[in-house]
């Protein structure tokens, strides 16, 4: 994915290390099955949304400027942007 073509959707707000899930505040709709670039620290990766949590209650979709956590991955840290 070119980053011009990209736009940012969130930031991750918190890492839980140990269970690989990142708190992230999207700005934008979302839902289970979209893809996701994580991009900071000089790193980037791209993933599917396969778990998404609210409440700790498996969610299919995110609202507008809705924090949920999302398995991920790789490691992440606070400050990554999240990309469409």
């Amino acid at each position: 994915m070119r980053r011009a073509q990209s736009k940012l959707v969130g930031r991750v707000t918190h890492y839980y290390d140990k269970i690989r899930v990142a708190v992230v505040r999207f700005s934008v709709p979302m839902k289970k099955g979209d893809t996701v670039r994580f991009e900071g620290g000089g790193k980037s990766f791209s993933q599917a949304l396969a778990s998404i949590e609210k409440d700790h209650k498996k969610i299919a979709a995110v609202k507008k400027r809705q924090e949920v956590g999302v398995r991920v991955a790789k490691q992440v840290r606070e400050g990554y942007r999240v990309y469409r």
